[in-house]
């Protein structure tokens, strides 16, 4: 007998998912419903800071697979349909068709919950004035562009200064906007420690972007006609004729909770190793509604990106279609940039180290990108951190210009193996003065890591 299975969400976990299901089984054994609200499938919601400023040419450039191509694989993707309710004894969902306004159930013998997360958006006074945008999907990304175009001033603010902030930041100065970062914490980029996110704002700076720290937005400032005038903080205001909203994400699980899914600290869903969520057998769940196993502390951890969303479908495919996959968990890895200065990092900062009670040192290292002789050499700065008794490495931030962000793979692979800062020392990696100094600037820093170690001791 053919089976059904539903999917919510039509994006990276959820088709993904379905595409590596219908892989492993046939139309014949399994049939494939999936269910999404917006007008796109299958899309990068991270090249819209890119498409924005004019990087990728149009919003086609960013989807990977269409619902017609979707569907010419024998996947019932249905465009434009909310899931409104899921009645899990029952082994089905309710489902709204927002362009005609009808509603129906849906039965499901194995269901895949991808519903994404949703942007902060704080109930502040304005912040549904026409000409404040939020960059969650494609749509959001095309509204932004007509407003640009239709509005007559220059001045923007970004308020947040996460991946999404600095990258918007870069786009809007990209189209020769003003532009002010307003965030409310110490420093651009609260993935980072301050002090490396102080060089960020130093160099946001210097690109000409105005980064204003410890700033709580308070309202959203309209004049006479109802248009956008300012944005208020608890301190000041700053002149603005279009507001980008970058404050980050939490997972949408409203439709998990109501159906008393388990969810965890962050309000992600949980799930087993093979993406299962825990406590149903017929239930899996991937993408940016979930929290996944952090390696390094071993607790729990909200971290929506991307690739994490591909590989969780692709394992919940594995798995629905009669295969056996699993997901072991992240060590939080994420690169970004802002013009030519670019950002990264993977593991723990110290704060985060703090919070799971692990005694760690932390050095802090200056480098180039290439032999110092050579052409093109950049300023690198890389930040280690390892725990005290073993030297086990916890975490490493780097900032820097060209060749700076992928370094951090180096140690994203040490962290997954669980390497201590004496063993990376000894790591083979490649070398030539077009690519690299001798040590490179990572290893630099684990040698340095290496003598705290043993000056803790």
């Amino acid at each position: 007998m053919s089976e059904r299975l539903v999917v919510i969400g039509g994006d990276a976990a959820g088709m993904s998912a379905a595409s590596q299901a219908r892989r492993l089984r046939s139309a014949g054994e399994l049939e494939i419903v999936a269910f999404e609200r917006g007008h796109f499938s299958s899309y990068s919601a991270c090249g819209i800071p890119y498409w924005v400023g004019g990087d990728v040419g149009a919003p086609a450039e960013l989807i990977a697979r269409s619902p017609e191509e979707h569907r010419a694989r024998d996947i019932d993707l249905r465009m434009r349909t909310e899931v409104t309710a899921l009645d899990v004894p029952g082994q089905r969902v309710r489902h709204r068709d927002l362009e005609a306004g009808t509603e129906s159930w849906t039965g499901f013998d194995k269901l895949v919950i991808a519903t994404g997360a949703r942007p902060l958006r704080p109930p502040l006074p304005g912040i549904d004035a026409p000409g404040v945008h939020g960059v969650q999907t494609l749509d959001d990304g095309q509204a932004l562009l007509d407003a640009l175009e239709r509005t007559p001033g220059r001045r923007a603010v970004v308020v947040g200064a996460g991946y999404i902030g600095v990258e918007m930041a870069e786009a809007l100065l990209a189209r020769g906007y003003e532009v002010t970062v307003l965030t409310r914490g110490e420093q651009p980029m609260a993935t980072l420690d301050p002090d490396m996110g102080r060089l960020v704002h130093r160099a946001m700076d210097g690109l000409g972007i105005r980064t204003v720290a410890s700033a709580e937005v308070t309202k959203i400032l309209t004049g006479d006609d109802g248009r956008l005038r300012a944005v208020a903080t608890d301190a000041a205001e700053y002149p603005a004729d279009v507001v980008v909203l970058g404050m980050g994400v939490r997972p949408e699980t409203s439709l998990a909770r109501a159906a008393g899914l388990p969810l965890g600290t962050s309000g992600g869903l949980l799930t087993d190793l093979a993406m299962r969520v825990r406590g149903h057998g017929n239930i899996w769940a991937g993408g940016d509604c979930v929290e996944v196993l952090d390696l390094v502390s071993g607790r729990e951890r909200y971290v929506p990106l991307g690739t994490h969303a591909n590989k969780h479908g692709q394992v919940i495919g594995a798995n629905v279609g009669g295969g056996y996959a699993t997901f072991p968990g992240v060590v939080g890895t994420a690169v970004s940039k802002v013009c030519d200065l670019e950002i990264a990092r993977t593991g723990l900062r110290e704060k985060d180290a703090r919070e799971v009670g692990l005694r760690y040192v932390a050095v802090t290292i200056e480098s180039t990108s290439r032999a110092g002789y050579y052409p093109g050499a950049a300023p690198m700065t890389v930040k280690m951190l390892a725990e005290r008794r073993t030297g086990r490495l916890l975490g490493v931030q780097i900032v820097g210009r060209e060749g700076a962000a992928k370094r951090v793979d180096i140690a994203a692979v040490a962290l997954t193996a669980g390497m201590t800062v004496e063993s990376m020392t000894a790591l083979d990696l490649g070398y030539a003065p077009p690519f690299s100094p001798v040590w490179d600037p990572v290893l630099v820093a684990a040698r340095k890591a290496v003598a705290a170690v043993r000056a803790a001791e």
